[in-house]
């Protein structure tokens, strides 16, 4: 192998490749076209909305809405890429100096991107409640609906700092799971699929809700899209078969 086509192979870190594969998250945009990531270069974009900007009104008003949507998703898409570009110089020049910074740059935006494509698709504006195979596994490894509710409710309230609630389906332990993700990417759980996530930054509720997050997320449980969960769900079982 020549070092220019090692070169061409070891750009993985351009977002086609990072994708590509037998992952659960991917095969949620080969079925379903739900978690568009990157274009056909494989650069990271910021994918069309499931639905207008008023949509989520009156819990999510349509100009918070926007700005969520464009400055802080869009942001993250934006330096994801910025991150990327410089870790492919890095790599075709040989110099590393400040990759470190760089790529814990691309841990936390293109999980930002990863976390806030799924978002915008588990929340819709009608009441929806989890049937079939996701409320069997809700039953068996929670108790009930209702005692999940409150522990998904509990650790989105009290994640430190800006962070994430998530349920999530952990193949290898072919259980569900509630995390509290700190920033974007921190505490996670290596495996896990997200079925579920609960965005508790300050830009997702402050504009409307002030300081007051515990409100936001009582409020977000009435807009939760669990039909859109139990899809991810069956997926990740299709997957892990």
């Amino acid at each position: 192998m020549t070092r220019n086509e090692f070169m061409a192979n070891t750009a993985i870190i351009t977002g086609a490749s990072l994708l590509k594969g037998n992952d659960v998250f991917s095969a949620t945009l080969n079925e379903s076209g739900l978690d568009k990531l990157t274009d056909e270069t494989g650069k990271f974009v910021l994918g069309a909305l499931p639905y207008s900007e008023s949509f989520l009104e009156p819990f999510m008003p349509a100009d918070v809405l926007k700005l969520h949507y464009t400055a802080h998703h869009g942001g993250a898409v934006n330096t994801a890429n910025k991150a990327t570009g410089i870790l492919k110089n890095a790599l075709e020049s040989g110099n590393f100096e400040g990759v470190d910074y760089w790529t814990k740059k691309l841990s936390l935006h293109l999980s930002s991107h990863v976390l806030h494509t799924i978002f915008w698709t588990n929340i819709t504006n009608k009441k929806t409640e989890p049937s079939g195979e996701l409320l069997k596994r809700i039953e068996k490894d929670f108790g009930s609906f209702d005692k999940m509710k409150v522990q998904l409710a509990h650790h989105s309230k009290n994640v430190d700092g800006n962070g994430w609630g998530l349920l999530g389906y952990h193949p290898q332990s072919n259980r569900l799971m509630i995390l509290e993700v700190e920033n974007h990417e921190k505490l996670t759980v290596w495996g896990i699929v997200p079925l579920m996530v609960v965005d508790v930054w300050e830009h997702a509720y402050y504009l409307k809700y002030k300081n007051k997050r515990a409100d936001f997320v009582d409020e977000l449980f009435n807009y939760m899209n669990w039909d859109n969960a139990a899809q991810r769900l069956e997926i990740a079982l299709k997957m892990t078969r």
